[in-house]
């Protein structure tokens, strides 16, 4: 009999923390939620108040009869599940599934997957929090409610494969409410006068733009008003009125949140927002670091918290000063508010000891995890350090009447801007030193430009303004935005352009039906109050129960009187410059089963469709014609020779330009467990190439006889 069982989510969770507690105890994985509601059906006994019918999840039977096998044996179990609402939830359907009772002190949780914090949570045992459980499950259910009464209507009224959601509607309205926006946008002219001055004295050079007349503030709206001030300054001195000199100090930014992070990884790293929890839930869980083991790189990822744990801080400060300095360490320690309505039970992101510098840990990362890890580690080790410090001073001049202003900042102290400084969506501060400049000074014009100019429409959504734009009104949390990006994209709402999110004639369709039919649910304000009456759950400020009674009666009125009066919406199909070869029509863009297809407008007159088609740059090493990728009839993709079936090259991973330097063969892009990497074709080879680290042997890189990453 094994003295303990631990149950964790993750089987690379469950390495980790099985090296910390030792023999004495077990610890397996659930691999996640291990029941649910089916998806067959809706799963919800409405007029029993709302009773939830749970099932065991397809392919999670085998993992319960594992963990059924190990609790029988065990003396003591605990349940060591994220430490949130649906990690909550997680541990109480195993209690459920294993017969454990849920006021017994079977709980464990952790911010940080570190052996101190992992031996402290046994100490601190407790009891299944019902409240967590209580706010997961009435979210599941409401979402299961909406989804499944709306979703229907949207297949019969708008066409068949389409989803609604409480979350990715209101997402969806956000994007094509801001198209919308952009569409009417009406551009006003605007100008600018630009003047490059010279200072007498020292004979530099600075820019001086135009503000106004006699000192207050005036825009040029007319190409004729522009003539007017340059007309009247045309060799005229610039006289030197006022200077203004002073200092301000720019605080640093606080540590990442879930949203921060997907945000300035979005801004910085080029990252999807699904992109960067998976490679953050690896450093997370654990990482391999040589002779260490695994190691827990960072804190819980799914927090929307800026607190920082004392131990973290105090840790952090004294490296700060035994690495940069004394002047580098804050006064007293930061302290940063969260953001209203923001949930504290755990901290913010952060490494979970700064001693683990990312470059000495950067050969057992992959390019991605390092550079994430690289981004949270800076940005919390400056959240720690002083603030930096800046000279500042405004000159303002006047020539012939008109004002002109010139503004410079240079750096006095650098402070924390030594390690980190924020990415930002507009344009950032330029550094720009004046010359000494004193009041009663002329300064003559080496160069007098104006520019026409016109007002801009607000810009397109990208994952990172999307995020922050929920975050601000409060729809969602952060372990959703990610999924609702990803579910949005996949429907064919919304398209990637780029990093731009742009609606697509779909995505306006089934905004239009939802504002016409489900207002309330696509409503942002209706929204964030459902979230904070789901927060309130949580709290014992109100019961679950009462929370879905109050919003099922009038939504389900809705969905009623959609279903009888609710008219078809018509999707104009996209014209492609395709040109059908049977009729000459230009084909247009459908939807299948297997997803979009090329059909002749003229169908059906016209039967001819083509399979939409993407060359890649590799020549076929069969014939040497274009490669293109494919759709198998599964949906899944594959890339094979244009000419086929003349030509029967095929390939699942895509072909690269490279070839095989042990059998000359072709060479192809996969994806492993740390990340891509290039392999030839012919398992039998097993050859694969890894750049190579720095100072390694060239044999390393090769791995041989079909080894795998």
């Amino acid at each position: 009999m094994s003295d303990t069982l631990v149950i964790v989510e993750s089987p690379a969770k469950a390495k980790t923390i099985g090296k910390f507690l030792g023999s004495k105890y077990k610890v397996v994985a659930s691999n996640g939620h291990v029941r649910d509601l089916p998806k067959s059906q809706i799963g919800v006994k409405i007029d029993e108040g709302f009773e939830p019918k749970y099932i065991t999840l397809r392919g999670r039977g085998d993992v319960l009869e594992r963990i059924r096998k190990e609790a029988k044996s065990a003396g003591k179990i605990f349940l060591a599940t994220d430490p949130d609402r649906e990690g909550e939830a997680i541990s109480w359907h195993l209690a459920q599934v294993l017969k454990l009772d849920e006021k017994s002190k079977c709980r464990i949780e952790f911010n940080e997957i570190t052996a101190s914090a992992v031996k402290n949570s046994i100490k601190g045992a407790r009891a299944i929090d019902m409240r967590r459980v209580n706010a997961q499950q009435a979210r599941r259910i409401l979402d299961r409610l909406v989804g499944y009464e709306i979703s229907p209507i949207l297949w019969r009224k708008v066409r068949k494969g389409l989803s609604a959601g409480r979350v990715q509607s209101v997402a969806t309205r956000i994007i094509c409410d801001r198209e919308t926006e952009i569409t009417n946008f009406v551009p006003e002219e605007y100008w600018s006068i630009t003047a490059k001055l010279k200072e007498p004295a020292a004979k530099k050079t600075f820019t001086a733009k135009y503000y106004g007349e006699g000192g207050k503030k005036r825009d040029l709206r007319t190409e004729d008003e522009t003539k007017e001030v340059l007309g009247r300054i045309e060799g005229k001195t610039f006289a030197v009125t006022d200077v203004k000199n002073g200092e301000k100090s720019r605080h640093p930014v606080p540590p990442f949140t879930t949203s921060s992070l997907q945000q300035e990884a979005s801004r910085r790293l080029g990252f999807t927002t699904k992109r960067t929890m998976m490679i953050a839930q690896q450093l997370y869980e654990g990482i391999e670091l040589g002779s260490k083991g695994a190691v827990g790189l960072i804190s819980y990822i799914r927090t929307d918290s800026v607190r920082v744990a004392s131990e973290a801080q105090q840790a952090t400060l004294a490296y700060i000063q035994r690495r940069f300095g004394e002047k580098y360490v804050p006064p007293k320690p930061n302290f940063y508010k969260g953001r209203a309505g923001a949930q504290d039970a755990h901290e913010a992101i952060r490494p979970t000891s700064i001693e683990n510098e990312p470059a000495a840990i950067k050969e057992h990362l992959s390019s991605e995890q390092f550079r994430l890890y690289k981004l949270i580690y800076e940005r919390f080790l400056a959240s720690q350090m002083s603030d930096a410090r800046f000279a500042t001073s405004v000159v303002t001049l006047d020539c012939a009447g008109a004002t002109f202003r010139a503004n410079g900042i240079r750096t006095l102290f650098d402070g924390f801007t030594v390690v980190y400084t924020e990415g930002r969506d507009d344009a950032q501060e330029k550094e720009t030193a004046l010359p000494e400049l004193t009041e009663g000074e002329d300064c003559k014009a080496e160069k007098i430009d104006s520019e026409q100019r016109f007002t801009q429409p607000p810009p397109h959504y990208t994952e990172a303004t999307l995020v922050r734009a929920l975050e601000e009104k409060g729809i969602g949390r952060p372990s959703t935005y990610s999924p609702t990006i990803s579910t949005i994209v996949e429907r064919g709402y919304i398209s990637r352009e780029k990093k731009l999110l742009i609606p697509t004639e779909l995505g306006f369709v089934v905004n239009r039906f939802m504002m016409d039919n489900f207002d309330e649910i696509v409503d942002v304000k209706f929204t964030a109050m459902m979230e904070s009456q789901l927060d309130d759950v949580e709290t014992d400020k109100v019961g679950w129960v009462d929370v879905l009674t109050k919003f099922y009666g009038p939504f389900h009125e809705k969905v009623e009187v959609a279903i009888e009066k609710a008219p078809p919406e018509k999707i104009p199909d996209e014209v492609s410059d395709v040109i059908c070869e049977k009729c000459g029509a230009n084909m247009v863009y459908k939807m299948g089963r297997y997803g979009r297809f090329l059909a002749c407008p003229n169908f059906p007159t016209c039967r001819n469709t083509k399979a939409i088609v993407e060359k890649i740059d590799v020549p076929c090493p069969k014939c040497g014609a274009s490669i293109i990728k494919r759709k198998s009839k599964k949906g899944k993709s594959f890339y094979g020779c244009e000419r086929y079936p003349e030509c029967d090259f095929v390939s699942w991973d895509k072909p690269t330009k490279m070839k095989c330097p042990k059998c000359g063969g072709v060479m192809v892009q996969k994806i492993g467990q740390n990340g891509s990497y290039i392999a030839c074709m012919d398992k039998e080879c097993g050859y694969i190439h890894r750049a190579a680290k720095k100072g390694a042997d060239p044999k390393e890189t090769e791995l041989k006889d079909g080894a795998a990453e």
